[in-house]
């Protein structure tokens, strides 16, 4: 039977869509026209797993989709694949996040921390298939690792800012159904 969506669900989802905007304007940004030495974390993609692995009924795959294929334009990366590695790892962690619930955050941290070098290590592998030309490998690698190393500073941010706390084994949404 298919449970109905609650007003917070859609306003968490709101919530989510905004913030994924506005990093997304905020990467877009002309703020330095020099090329780094470092490259900075995807935030986008923290704040989809911190979102995903904590409340995966606020974030249904439609609007992952859209956002990522967003970004895939938006930044010229090759559409599609990207949004591709980041649906599978967040389906992933959705299908494990009822199993997650009660483990401590670095078993967490090490989860989302072994699908973000999956998805980055498959993308670089598959980019190199088709030879397609890729950032070099040092920029990618500390992306990686400043993604992962940002990921409990996000998951702070999403219980205490915006409410994004697990479920507890036996709560119930508003109509009296288990989470």
């Amino acid at each position: 039977m298919a449970e109905r969506s609650t007003p917070q669900i859609w306003m968490r989802r709101m919530v989510f869509i905004s913030v994924a905007l506005m990093i997304v304007f905020l990467q877009l940004l002309p703020l330095d026209t020099i090329p780094g030495q470092w490259a900075a974390p995807d935030f986008l993609l923290a704040c989809t797993l911190a979102w995903v692995s904590r409340r995966p009924d606020f974030l249904p795959v439609y609007i992952i989709a859209a956002i990522f294929l967003l970004t895939d334009l938006l930044f010229q990366r090759p559409p599609g694949l990207w949004t591709a590695l980041v649906i599978i790892l967040t389906e992933i962690l959705r299908v494990r996040a009822r199993n997650m619930r009660s483990v401590p955050i670095a078993v967490e941290l090490g989860a989302v921390a072994i699908g973000i070098i999956g998805i980055t290590v498959a993308n670089r592998v598959i980019l190199a298939i088709v030879m397609t030309p890729q950032a070099p490998l040092g920029l990618t690698l500390i992306q990686m690792l400043m993604t992962i190393a940002i990921y409990p500073v996000v998951l702070f941010a999403a219980q205490y800012v915006f409410g994004i706390a697990r479920t507890t084994p036996g709560q119930t949404n508003s109509y009296g159904h288990r989470i």
